[in-house]
Protein backbone atom coordinates (compact mmCIF):
# COMPACT_ATOMS: atom_id res chain seq x y z
CA UNK A 1 0.00 0.00 0.00
CA UNK A 2 1.26 3.51 -0.91
CA UNK A 3 2.64 5.38 1.85
CA UNK A 4 0.62 8.53 0.88
CA UNK A 5 -2.71 8.85 -0.85
CA UNK A 6 -2.60 9.18 -5.10
CA UNK A 7 -5.20 11.07 -7.22
CA UNK A 8 -6.94 9.65 -9.54
CA UNK A 9 -4.90 8.14 -12.81
CA UNK A 10 -5.36 6.69 -15.75
CA UNK A 11 -5.55 3.10 -16.16
CA UNK A 12 -1.53 2.57 -16.57
CA UNK A 13 -0.48 3.68 -13.48
CA UNK A 14 -3.43 2.05 -11.38
CA UNK A 15 -2.59 -1.09 -12.64
CA UNK A 16 1.65 -0.37 -11.86
CA UNK A 17 0.05 -0.10 -8.41
CA UNK A 18 -1.28 -3.19 -8.17
CA UNK A 19 1.82 -4.88 -9.93
CA UNK A 20 3.52 -2.87 -7.07
CA UNK A 21 1.51 -4.53 -4.45
CA UNK A 22 1.35 -7.93 -5.99
CA UNK A 23 5.95 -7.41 -6.09
CA UNK A 24 5.74 -6.72 -2.59
CA UNK A 25 3.51 -9.04 -0.88
CA UNK A 26 5.21 -12.01 -3.42
CA UNK A 27 8.49 -11.04 -1.54
CA UNK A 28 7.62 -10.38 1.87
CA UNK A 29 5.64 -14.15 1.51
CA UNK A 30 8.93 -15.64 0.40
CA UNK A 31 10.78 -13.63 3.42
CA UNK A 32 8.15 -15.02 5.75
CA UNK A 33 8.18 -18.67 4.21
CA UNK A 34 12.15 -18.66 4.09
CA UNK A 35 12.93 -16.71 7.53
CA UNK A 36 9.67 -17.30 9.50
CA UNK A 37 9.24 -13.82 9.80
CA UNK A 38 8.31 -11.42 6.93
CA UNK A 39 9.06 -7.86 6.92
CA UNK A 40 6.04 -5.53 8.71
CA UNK A 41 6.59 -2.67 5.60
CA UNK A 42 6.94 -3.18 2.22
CA UNK A 43 7.07 -1.04 -0.66
CA UNK A 44 7.81 -1.80 -4.41
CA UNK A 45 8.77 1.06 -6.56
CA UNK A 46 8.65 0.45 -10.07
CA UNK A 47 10.69 1.96 -13.09
CA UNK A 48 11.47 1.38 -16.90
CA UNK A 49 13.88 -0.95 -16.11
CA UNK A 50 14.43 -1.26 -12.21
CA UNK A 51 12.10 -2.77 -9.62
CA UNK A 52 13.08 -1.74 -6.02
CA UNK A 53 11.20 -3.66 -2.48
CA UNK A 54 12.12 -1.83 0.47
CA UNK A 55 11.32 -3.50 3.31
CA UNK A 56 11.31 -2.63 6.77
CA UNK A 57 11.50 -4.54 10.46
CA UNK A 58 12.39 -7.50 8.73
CA UNK A 59 14.56 -9.07 11.20
CA UNK A 60 13.37 -11.96 13.61
CA UNK A 61 13.57 -11.36 17.19
CA UNK A 62 16.57 -13.55 17.34
CA UNK A 63 18.81 -11.82 14.63
CA UNK A 64 17.39 -8.21 16.60
CA UNK A 65 19.03 -9.91 19.59
CA UNK A 66 22.27 -10.64 18.42
CA UNK A 67 22.61 -7.55 16.79
CA UNK A 68 21.53 -5.32 19.65
CA UNK A 69 24.89 -7.66 21.29
CA UNK A 70 27.18 -6.93 18.58
CA UNK A 71 26.67 -9.76 16.49
CA UNK A 72 25.20 -7.45 13.58
CA UNK A 73 28.33 -8.94 11.07
CA UNK A 74 27.04 -12.15 11.50
CA UNK A 75 23.29 -11.50 11.24
CA UNK A 76 23.98 -9.55 8.01
CA UNK A 77 26.21 -12.52 6.76
CA UNK A 78 22.95 -14.86 7.20
CA UNK A 79 20.94 -12.53 5.80
CA UNK A 80 22.84 -12.48 2.75
CA UNK A 81 22.87 -16.13 2.93
CA UNK A 82 18.98 -16.14 2.91
CA UNK A 83 19.08 -14.02 0.04
CA UNK A 84 21.46 -15.61 -2.20
CA UNK A 85 19.30 -18.74 -1.42
CA UNK A 86 15.75 -17.00 -2.22
CA UNK A 87 17.20 -15.30 -5.57
CA UNK A 88 16.04 -18.23 -7.99
CA UNK A 89 12.26 -18.06 -6.26
CA UNK A 90 12.65 -13.81 -6.17
CA UNK A 91 13.63 -13.59 -9.57
CA UNK A 92 11.04 -16.22 -10.64
CA UNK A 93 8.09 -14.55 -8.69
CA UNK A 94 9.22 -10.56 -10.42
CA UNK A 95 9.39 -12.17 -13.98
CA UNK A 96 6.33 -13.95 -13.63
CA UNK A 97 4.30 -11.23 -12.15
CA UNK A 98 5.49 -8.62 -14.90
CA UNK A 99 5.87 -11.07 -18.11
CA UNK A 100 9.55 -9.69 -17.98
CA UNK A 101 13.19 -10.88 -17.99
CA UNK A 102 15.58 -10.34 -14.21
CA UNK A 103 18.61 -9.11 -15.92
CA UNK A 104 19.97 -8.77 -12.47
CA UNK A 105 19.36 -8.97 -9.24
CA UNK A 106 20.78 -7.44 -6.07
CA UNK A 107 19.42 -7.21 -2.50
CA UNK A 108 21.43 -5.59 0.80
CA UNK A 109 20.49 -5.15 4.49
CA UNK A 110 20.65 -3.02 7.36
CA UNK A 111 19.86 -3.73 11.07
CA UNK A 112 20.01 -0.32 12.21
CA UNK A 113 17.98 1.46 10.82
CA UNK A 114 16.02 -2.51 10.20
CA UNK A 115 16.14 -2.29 6.58
CA UNK A 116 16.65 -4.37 3.43
CA UNK A 117 16.34 -3.56 -0.20
CA UNK A 118 15.84 -6.16 -3.08
CA UNK A 119 16.95 -4.53 -6.54
CA UNK A 120 15.49 -6.41 -9.97
CA UNK A 121 17.25 -4.95 -12.98
CA UNK A 122 14.92 -6.02 -15.94
CA UNK A 123 16.04 -6.84 -19.42
CA UNK A 124 15.44 -3.16 -21.17
CA UNK A 125 12.80 -3.22 -23.76
CA UNK A 126 12.78 -1.07 -27.01
CA UNK A 127 10.21 1.03 -28.10
CA UNK A 128 7.96 -1.65 -29.26
CA UNK A 129 8.15 -3.66 -26.44
CA UNK A 130 11.01 -5.85 -27.52
CA UNK A 131 14.12 -6.81 -25.35
CA UNK A 132 17.41 -5.13 -26.50
CA UNK A 133 20.95 -6.35 -25.83
CA UNK A 134 23.57 -4.33 -24.94
CA UNK A 135 26.54 -3.31 -26.51
CA UNK A 136 30.26 -2.69 -25.27
CA UNK A 137 29.94 1.26 -25.81
CA UNK A 138 25.88 1.69 -24.05
CA UNK A 139 24.26 1.80 -27.01
CA UNK A 140 21.66 -0.93 -27.92
CA UNK A 141 20.45 -3.57 -30.83
CA UNK A 142 17.28 -5.32 -31.20
CA UNK A 143 17.63 -9.03 -30.09
CA UNK A 144 17.03 -11.48 -32.74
Amino acid sequence: MPDSPAAPAPAEPRANGTLSAAISNAVVGLLHDYTGRGPTRARTTIGADTIVVTLRDSLTKAERTLADRGQSTEVLAMRRAFQETMRVDLVAAVEGLTGRTVEAFLSDNLHDPDVAVEIFLMAPLDGQGRRERAMGDGQTLPEA
